[in-house]
């Protein structure tokens, strides 16, 4: 008995050891998850508990490091594999991150180090052997990072980034020869990749080989149609070979991909200013502008635009502008004075023509320099500063030094995804399982499942899924079921609501309305019936546009037209008003109409319905985000950005995405 009870008394004393075990697992598996989701604020909170209740383990450090790495706090990341590296010295994955984060702060010789351990525990990783090469190749060693790809290539001949990078490094050691050969081989070793003929097609026009770059591009463009920048690149090809209205068509497409295109804008201004296209070469230089205020060479040539259409003020104050920041302009002073002559003020000519003569005299008694030349080459670097190149085409600066690779999850702020609102809330049996946000909780719902009155548990979200094979054929199951029903008990009411969620699940939208229309005349004051119609027939109209779309033949994802004049706006609309009007507590009967307001674009009485829904879910995330976009659409920029941030903190992390590219606008 003694015995026995010495046993128990040494199991109750590590029960609460292994708890803790348990505990600091799930809590690992948890921050792991958040930081998967890219949650990084979240994972953070996670993985200081871990740290605190066991310092010793090294994983929490580096996935710490990993939250900060992403939020582009490369410093405290870096303190953080400090100390995963220090409790466990032999995991290659530490130094990798450890080298990025150096590299990202320009510690190249460290960075090198980093990657070199990483590869001496786990040689076979074609991503350090590719980071190592970038590392060079960000310091400028053209040599040495050949000799790392070639290394590469030594154990991954099939590995396609290789070729690339092998390519990119032989045209900075002039090596024309090598540049088309690893150019070809990656187009061999991936032929169904867009990365691959852009990059030959980049070889191609590094050497003037115009033509056949164009034919590279319009492979990737038939492999992805929705990549802005195929159509920018093509576009500059097309314009080398004199091709200005295949040139324009390009840029014309690519901001059909994306209206908020920076080079394209700036560069259809350019061509359209060449064809004598006055007015609208101005639109595109007042994107830029709105853009980058400080864009010295679009207000010039905006300037020059202004001038050439007889509207010489704005003329005169932009040439003012563009001479404030470079005083030595020549051409800048030509122009102003000339405008000014035209305008009447005979003395601010007068001033600008005296200033010429005094800096000409300058210049030939070497005093003073004449402006930069402006070269013979037709494009730019967007980071060129050089105001004579103003009349030059734009082409993207090289970023490629600094594209170091990771298997790991990156950076939802920086992705280049279209901001669109969240969508509407619909009533289904399914959500996506990888969407972490839970469906809406509404007691009146709930009670109706509590009473079994659908096939399975109804949920309301705005996350859902697409149907497996088998829960497809249980849905035509329902229907064929609840048809008998329906026929034995026309009068029930619930039936028609069931079937038309299986029908609306097998996307039979038609058939859903259907039934819907029929519950509506056995019982026309139920809230659920109207919230559920308007759903549908929104999705119907979704699709009845998506076929014209589709119908047009367009290779492009084509945007979805907003305020069309379709009665079915107004039924829809009708709906939602009356599940309002009965419901007045249900936030997402205000939601959805405010989503349809949205499409109409009648952005305030958007914001008054999604500030309703605020009042009766203060944590109600997509109304903030929706109400912050609403509010962007109307210029009202400060209210916009603190709906947008309260969404991010409740979970919809794009919201920071469109905080990031209107702070650039504004910027």
């Amino acid at each position: 008995m003694r015995r026995a009870a010495v046993i128990l008394y040494m199991l109750l004393t590590m029960l609460p050891l292994a708890t803790a075990q348990l505990n600091t697992e799930r809590i690992m598996e948890i921050g792991r998850n958040a930081l998967y989701f890219e949650d990084y604020v979240l994972s953070i909170q996670y993985f200081n508990k871990v740290v605190e209740a066991k310092p010793f383990l090294h994983e929490p450090y580096f996935f710490r490091g990993l939250a900060k790495f992403y939020l582009d706090d490369y410093k405290g990341a870096e303190k953080d594999l400090d100390k995963a590296i220090e409790k466990n010295p032999y995991v290659s994955r530490s130094y990798q991150l450890r080298g990025m984060c150096r590299a990202k702060s320009d510690s190249l010789a460290a960075a090198e180090a980093d990657f070199r351990m990483a590869i001496k525990y786990d040689p076979q990783n074609p991503i350090l052997w590719q980071n190592l090469a970038a590392t060079a190749y960000q310091g400028e060693q053209w040599n040495r990072a050949a000799e790392v790809v070639d290394s590469l290539l030594l154990f991954a001949p099939r590995y396609t980034t290789a070729y690339l990078m092998r390519a990119q490094i032989a045209m900075k050691l002039n090596d024309s020869i090598t540049a088309f050969r690893m150019a070809d081989e990656a187009v061999k070793t991936d032929a169904y990749s867009c990365d691959v003929y852009e990059m030959r097609a980049m070889v191609n026009a590094e050497y003037g080989r115009y033509a056949v770059a164009e034919e590279d591009l319009n492979t990737s463009i038939s492999l992805l149609p929705g990549r802005v920048g195929s159509y920018v690149n093509r576009a500059l090809m097309r314009y080398r070979q004199n091709n200005l209205r295949g040139a324009m068509e390009d840029y014309d497409m690519a901001l059909y991909v994306e209206p908020a295109d920076f080079i394209a804008h700036y560069n259809r201004g350019l061509l359209r200013m060449q064809l004598g296209d006055d007015n609208r070469a101005i639109e595109d230089f007042d994107f830029v502008l709105s853009v980058d205020p400080d864009n010295t060479m679009a207000r010039f040539n905006r300037a020059l635009l202004h001038d050439q259409t007889g509207d010489l003020r704005r003329a005169i104050d932009d040439y003012s502008r563009v001479l404030a920041d470079y005083p030595n302009f020549e051409y800048g002073y030509r122009c102003r004075a000339a405008a000014r002559r035209k305008a009447g003020d005979i003395k601010g000519a007068t001033a600008d023509e005296a200033w010429l003569l005094e800096h000409m005299t300058a210049v030939q008694t070497g005093q003073a320099k004449r402006d930069a030349d402006a070269g013979d080459d037709k494009t730019r670097k967007r980071s060129d500063r050089n105001v004579s190149n103003y009349n030059k085409m734009m082409v993207a600066d090289e970023e490629y030094g600094r594209n170091y690779a990771t298997e790991y999850r990156g950076k939802v702020q920086n992705r280049n995804i279209p901001v669109e609102p969240e969508p509407m809330f619909a009533l289904t049996y399914y959500k996506d399982a990888q969407e972490l946000r839970a469906p809406a909780y509404y007691k009146p719902l709930e009670d109706m499942n509590s009473q079994g009155l659908f096939s399975y548990k109804a949920m309301i979200t705005n996350c859902e899924r697409a149907l497996a094979a088998h829960e497809v054929d249980r849905h035509f199951t329902n229907i064929d079921n609840l048809s008998k029903s329906i026929a034995e008990n026309p009068e029930n009411m619930y039936y028609r609501l069931s079937r038309a969620l299986d029908y609306y699940l097998v996307q039979d939208l038609a058939a859903a309305i259907d039934d819907l229309d029929a519950a509506f005349m056995l019982q026309g004051d139920l809230w659920i019936v109207y919230f559920t119609r308007a759903f549908v027939r929104y999705k119907l109209l979704e699709s009845e546009q998506l076929d014209k779309m589709n119908s047009a033949g367009s290779g492009v994802a084509v945007k979805r037209e907003t305020a069309l004049p379709n009665m079915n706006y107004m039924l829809i609309k009708s709906d939602l008003d009356k599940v309002v009007e009965l419901m007045p507590d249900f936030a997402y009967g205000y939601y959805n109409r405010a989503n349809l307001l949205m499409d109409l674009n009648d952005f305030k009485g958007a914001v008054v319905d999604y500030t309703e829904a605020i009042k009766i879910n203060p944590q109600f995330a997509e109304a903030y985000f929706n109400r912050g976009l609403a509010n962007m659409y109307m210029g009202n920029t400060e209210a916009g950005a603190a709906d947008l941030s309260k969404a991010g903190e409740l979970g919809i992390y794009s919201a920071y995405n469109a905080i990031k590219r209107n702070k650039e606008v504004e910027e």
